[in-house]
């Protein structure tokens, strides 16, 4: 069954998500999972590029309404880093995944929706 977006933040997150796995199978990606849910957390996209796998976290922001002073980056506060560990430690078990090489990644889209444009921020290999 497909979701249904109610709220305009959660349309906004989900076209922030589609452009998001378009630029990443750009970039020589292979999307291997999204919207990955456990009741303690959620991981946006689950991509591998060679042996890595990679842990996109996806900040949508409609850049009309935002103007150039919000950063994205700065929601990834520590309860959200902890949930997202926790998560991506039960992805890892659950794929059998033990040895390979991982990393956290943000990707910061900013929508304008009048001019259908968007343009992506990529803060790489996030501590978690």
């Amino acid at each position: 069954m497909p979701k249904v977006f109610t709220s305009e933040t959660q349309k906004i997150g989900e076209i922030g998500e589609n452009i998001a796995v378009k630029f990443l199978m750009k970039h020589g990606f292979e999307v291997l999972d999204r919207n990955y849910t456990k009741k303690w957390g959620e991981i946006d996209i689950v991509a591998q590029k060679d042996t890595k796998i990679y842990f996109i976290e996806v900040k949508s922001i409609n850049a009309e309404i935002a103007g150039g002073e919000h950063r994205a980056e700065d929601n990834m506060h520590p309860r959200k880093l902890q949930r997202l560990a926790r998560v991506i430690q039960t992805y890892l078990l659950y794929k059998k995944w033990y040895e390979g090489e991982w990393q956290v990644d943000l990707l910061v889209i900013y929508l304008n929706m009048k001019n259908k444009t968007a343009r992506i921020k990529v803060v790489s290999d996030i501590i978690l």
